[in-house]
């Protein structure tokens, strides 16, 4: 498929990259955020990690706090990214793995049993049990309006025996386990899909943001230890936690970076949204008791106006006090968790937000635990000084992750494949370590919203969709923000 949306003007020509067919082994994960929309194609190389092979990237357009507003105007922009990733990868893109966040997520539990039907008591639990449960669970009801996104399952009980985080192989007639149910608003998920259906994409799952997030930034030490991931974009500031290798709560605040814009361009009046981004990015700090008091910055003025002069100590007394509500909002739902005392890796940032200066030890100073900020550095093969190991990223590269590890689940990839089909290789004089297959069953712990449920909800949206592009599905007045 080729995506020829847009003219460009008078450019230098480049040899142009022969496209290979977007098959399995191939995924390609979009980030619609508030402030930038992203994606990523990636495939497995022979070492292992997954090889990115390009990105596009534009400044966001009709998205407000996680949430899509404007459908237009975001397939717009979704078109110009996807187009300029095909240029970067030479590949003709036609699914993509998405991401979806804002105010609308909601965490419930539910605590649930599933008797075998047909199961001897003395036969073994099996892999497809535990997808059957998981299954179940998607029909949980929920309030109107709203629509179950991921399940996931704490440990399992069976025939009330001790818990345990995998029951395949273990016997028994009744299954039951404590579920993480997180619900969006319907009309939030519809306005994505159809946003990346007018780009004539198919979505090949959607998946919570931060749990994307933390595929690439956390290791699997620091989620069995107990830590929260913390990610800062520009709408909302998502939080993760993960506890015994499990994920154990999940919340929304609905402020975060672009609030501090604001807050930059509202006090310091006569500098434009993109002069306060700027600030804050390149001079800004959390910390104003380590700022130079007598370091001013000059804006150039609008129209020739005279410049505006800000100093160092003032911008960072600024965002110093929009970050302490940030963080005694994000310590009010640790709180609210129940897992606080139990976080041994403490916090770790990421997002755009992470990139702040003084991050660190304000949040260490505010939340009394230790804090890293987590570039997306877990499975991903970069090259050295890659732009793309940064925290802004982390979302796009784990949706791209996921993307490619359900391709596995389901296609059944296995190392030859990717030696055939992958320009990394190992040298040649390099001895082959025996591979031995493992004999454990690996317990399906999650499976975000299935393609079923959204080819329905896409089949409802083309159904019921007699609007033009000027006017879009888009909230209600009582949702804006």
């Amino acid at each position: 498929m080729n995506l020829n949306f847009f003219k460009r003007g008078k450019e230098k020509e480049k040899t142009p990259i022969e496209p290979v067919k977007h098959e399995p082994g191939i995924s390609v994960g979009l980030d619609i955020g508030t402030t930038k929309v992203v994606a990523f194609a990636g495939r497995r190389s022979a070492n292992g990690k997954i090889e990115v092979l390009g990105y596009g990237k534009h400044q966001s357009i009709g998205v407000q706090r996680g949430l899509v507003i404007n459908i237009a105007h975001t397939a717009n922009v979704i078109q110009r990214v996807i187009q300029d990733l095909q240029n970067a990868a030479g590949i003709d893109i036609d699914t993509v793995m998405v991401g979806i966040a804002g105010q609308y997520i909601n965490n419930i539990k539910v605590v649930s049993d599933m008797k075998r039907q047909h199961a001897a008591a003395d036969s073994e639990i099996t892999k497809e049990d535990i997808k059957q449960f998981i299954d179940n669970m998607f029909k949980t009801p929920t309030d109107p309006g709203t629509q179950i996104i991921d399940v996931i399952p704490q440990e399992y009980v069976v025939d009330k025996y001790p818990p345990q985080k995998n029951p395949i192989g273990m016997t028994g007639t009744v299954i039951s386990s404590e579920f993480n149910i997180i619900t969006c608003k319907t009309q939030h998920i519809k306005n994505i899909l159809q946003s990346v259906n007018k780009c004539n994409l198919k979505t090949e799952g959607l998946e919570l943001e931060p749990i994307a997030s933390a595929e690439v930034v956390l290791d699997e030490d620091e989620k069995e230890i107990g830590v929260a991931l913390i990610d800062i974009g520009g709408g909302t500031t998502d939080i993760v936690i993960f506890i015994d290798g499990i994920m154990r709560y999940t919340a929304v605040i609905p402020i975060a970076g672009d609030v501090i814009t604001e807050d930059i361009k509202y006090l310091f009046k006569g500098i434009t949204k993109e002069q306060a981004e700027s600030l804050k990015c390149e001079h800004g700090s959390t910390l104003p008791n380590v700022a130079d008091k007598t370091q001013i910055i000059s804006i150039p003025g609008i129209r020739g106006r005279e410049p505006i002069e800000v100093s160092k100590y003032d911008l960072a007394s600024v965002i110093n006090y929009r970050m302490k509500e940030i963080i005694a909002r994000i310590d009010t739902e640790l709180e609210n968790s129940g897992c606080k005392d139990r976080l041994n890796c403490g916090v770790v940032f990421t997002g755009g937000g992470a990139q702040m200066n003084g991050l660190k030890e304000f949040a260490e100073i505010n939340l009394g635990m230790k804090v890293r900020i987590g570039n997306p550095e877990e499975k991903i093969l970069f090259k050295e000084d890659d732009v793309l190991s940064d925290p802004r990223f982390a979302t796009g590269l784990g949706l791209m992750v996921m993307g490619l590890e359900q391709q596995e689940e389901e296609y059944g990839y296995n190392d030859a494949d990717y030696q055939t089909q992958t320009t990394i290789s190992t040298p040649a004089d390099s001895p082959e370590e025996e591979k031995t297959e493992s004999t454990t069953t690996k317990v399906p712990t999650r499976r975000g919203i299935s393609r079923e449920i959204l080819n329905s909800l896409l089949g409802r949206i083309l159904e019921d969709d007699n609007l033009d592009e000027d006017d879009d599905d888009e909230f209600d007045d009582d949702d804006r923000i």
